[in-house]
């Protein structure tokens, strides 16, 4: 196979791959539909990936490279990350559902290979070097809380829309919240 059609072809079933496990999970996908969608025999999945589980890792590993592009930015302000965090989230509600299949399907038992590894830690360090401390668990812990509350509000809508009501709608006066909570979260913290 010429190597621009080779090409061609695995990010066709790379793209109906993407939208075959956001729908239905690891588990619920089907390789059929998945390459019935990319317009290919479902063999050319077991040629590029090997099976269905490393055809999500390649799919996962696109999504964090998308995220990595459009929110890595330095991190000057915890409140602006949050912010552009939570304006990803909402715009791609795919990186959360299959973030969310990925926990349900492994749970916390999965195994990570080193590039994603490395995607948190220069994100522990970019948020280190903005909040003018050393990378460490706690930066962490810090960083895995503001990804949660960016992430949240869209991830259950359900539960927004319980707690909230109609102003569960006002993604403005959310996003607001989300600023001041995390600025007001950092300052409380920081060393005196």
């Amino acid at each position: 196979m010429p190597r621009d059609t080779a090409a061609a072809t695995k990010e066709a079933l790379l793209g109906a791959a993407r939208e075959e496990f956001a729908a239905y999970g690891i588990a619920g996908a089907r390789v059929d539909r998945i390459a019935e969608r990319a317009g290919v025999n479902k063999e050319r999945i077991y040629g590029h990936f090997g099976n269905k589980e490393k055809l999500f890792d390649a799919v996962m590993s696109q999504v964090l490279d998308e995220v990595v592009e459009m929110v890595s930015q330095e991190v000057d302000d915890v409140g602006d990350y949050v912010a552009r965090l939570y304006d990803y989230h909402r715009e791609h509600p795919d990186l959360q559902r299959l973030l969310l299949w990925e926990a349900l399907h492994y749970g916390g038992k999965r195994e990570f290979d080193e590039g994603r590894r490395a995607h948190y830690r220069r994100k522990i360090e970019r948020l280190a070097r903005g909040l003018g401390a050393e990378p460490s668990v706690d930066v962490g812990r810090t960083l895995l809380t503001v990804c949660g509350m960016a992430a949240w509000p869209t991830a259950v809508p359900q539960m927004a829309r319980l707690i909230l009501g109609p102003d569960a709608d006002d993604q403005g006066a959310m996003r607001a919240h989300l600023i001041e909570f995390a600025r007001s979260a950092v300052a409380r913290k920081a060393p005196a």
